[in-house]
């Protein structure tokens, strides 16, 4: 008796043991010992065996009356595969790609739904007027009786004159096709316009005729309000990326071109914007891009900068105001003191050596500095095919931010890589300054 009470609790301990590891239908167990079906004991179905038995029946390692006729399961073997019925596995490799794609596009739609509705409420207000300064910088480039010497950095010369501009962004609906639209968005474009100012733009007549007077005296306006940053009827599309039009938190960034014969050519122009908002307040940089006339037959002509443009403006109002009773800090924050405090606060990476030689920085009235390439090959094999970025930094108030738009190199050149947007306390930017010597955002 006592060895047979002494087989019943040893084997009744294996079988406590190989419960507690008994697999999931989703765990991969390495111990094969540790799988086997079993059904509920009912009552104690072990008893004391004689000698002679106990040699003609096999070793039950499982204690599993069922033993040996069990079912194992080797996940190590190469061969081994899941059987979870033909009717949901019978998809071929081929089309569960294709319905995989179709679910990732259905996403980007949906992305390119959110960026559009969110860029026409948040950055054109849905249509409401904004008002600003457009002060224009040109480089010695493409000016008359200039010569610049090869490799060096571009003169650049500020107009005296400022431009006061009106601009605003609207919704247009196209008529629906039989099949009508996909999505509802597919059915909307938006329009941008941007024109110098008129007289029922100005409360009184002295103001008029000193923008009037300003702008008669500038240099060629129309080449400078007249230009598109933006593709004539903007579609939800056209954030996708590879039009260079994206936003993210208070900035968004917008850009448009023009191609050297068919549409796969190089181009011959490329023109691209960075905007900032805080409260009424709108801060913009428009950089010209343009291909030198000499360099046009060439097979990768480089893009040189031909102009660059600040715009300040406030919502629905001018942002120098003469009335005393109104607050005057807009005015200080887009037309204080150049440059921000100690400069860019993260300078980003530009590339090795050679490349960095094609960068500039410029501090700008009201608080903000800008980082910008004057040249940009189109050579996809320049500099290792590493792309390029434009750095705008400007604190209006207690925030400070900067944006950094990464763009592609060679013939995606136009294409958005990333547009980054860093904030934080402007007390605080000193002491969190990063010194990585520049490094891109983790994504």
């Amino acid at each position: 008796m006592k060895w047979s009470q002494a087989v019943i609790i040893l084997l009744a301990s294996s079988r406590v043991e190989a419960l507690a590891f008994t697999p999931t239908t989703t765990t991969r167990v390495s111990h094969i010992e540790s799988l086997y079906r079993h059904s509920p004991l009912k009552g104690t179905q072990l008893y004391a065996a004689s000698a002679d038995e106990e040699e003609e029946k096999p070793f039950n390692p499982y204690a599993d009356p069922n033993y040996p006729d069990l079912e194992f399961v080797n996940y190590d073997d190469p061969e081994y595969q899941v059987d979870q019925g033909d009717e949901i596995f019978n998809a071929s490799e081929d089309s569960t790609e294709v319905e995989i794609e179709a679910m990732r596009e259905d996403r980007r739609r949906r992305n390119d739904e959110y960026q559009f509705e969110t860029y026409h409420a948040e950055f054109l207000k849905s249509g409401d007027l904004y008002k600003g300064e457009w002060t224009v910088y040109r480089t010695s480039t493409f000016m008359e009786g200039v010569d610049d010497e090869e490799g060096a950095f571009p003169k650049f010369k500020k107009e005296d004159n400022v431009r006061r501009v009106v601009s605003s962004g609207k919704k247009i609906f196209l008529d629906a096709p039989e099949e009508g639209f996909e999505f509802r968005v597919d059915a909307e474009r938006l329009v941008h316009e941007e024109r110098l100012a008129e007289k029922h733009d100005f409360e009184d007549d002295e103001e008029w005729e000193a923008a009037l007077a300003a702008t008669e005296a500038a240099e060629a306006s129309e080449d400078v309000v007249g230009k598109s940053y933006t593709p004539a009827e903007m579609s939800a599309f056209d954030f996708r990326g590879s039009a260079g039009a994206m936003c993210v938190g208070n900035c968004y960034t917008v850009s448009d071109i023009t191609t050297q014969g068919d549409n796969d050519g190089p181009l011959s122009e490329m023109r691209s914007e960075i905007g900032l908002q805080y409260k009424r307040m709108r801060y913009r940089v428009k950089w010209d891009y343009r291909v030198k006339e000499l360099q046009k037959d060439e097979k990768y002509p480089a893009l040189h900068l031909h102009s660059m443009i600040v715009c300040r403006e406030t919502r629905e109002r001018w942002p120098r105001y003469k009335d005393m009773n109104s607050d005057d800090s807009i005015s200080e924050r887009l037309f204080g003191a150049p440059g921000a405090q100690g400069g860019l606060f993260d300078r980003p990476p530009v590339g090795g050596e050679d490349q960095a030689k094609q960068y500039m920085t410029l501090d700008l009235e009201g608080g903000a500095t800008v980082l910008f390439p004057h040249k940009i090959d189109q050579d996809p094999e320049a500099h290792n095919g590493n792309g390029w970025v434009q750095t705008i930094d400007w604190c209006p108030g207690r925030l400070r931010y900067q944006v950094d738009k990464k763009i592609k190199s060679g013939k995606e050149v136009r294409g958005l890589k990333t547009l980054e947007l860093t904030e934080i306390q402007a007390s605080d930017a000193e002491q969190w300054k990063p010194n990585d010597g520049g490094s891109d955002m983790r994504q």
